[in-house]
């Protein structure tokens, strides 16, 4: 009796994590520099919600107003 060992690839979902990380990483700092950046699926300006003093949203990130892009952050006000 043999016993095979399956070995799984994951090397090409990896490269596609890292590469969807950095794209996200990039959109947010350029948010974060003032530019505007458009949503790839409806082309609607991205908006950046940060916590604020009186702030009242309840979750922070990157959205567009159809929320075609919804990149959630975990983001907290040092005062």
């Amino acid at each position: 009796m043999t016993t095979e060992t399956q070995k799984i690839d994951f090397s090409s979902i990896n490269k596609t994590t890292a590469k969807s990380f950095n794209e996200q990483k990039n959109l947010i700092k350029r948010l974060f520099k003032g530019n505007t950046v458009l949503c790839e699926t409806c082309k609607q300006p991205l908006k950046l919600v940060v916590p604020t003093e009186n702030g009242t949203e309840k979750k922070y990130g990157v959205f567009c107003n159809k929320h075609c892009t919804d990149i959630e952050l975990e983001i907290e006000l040092l005062l």
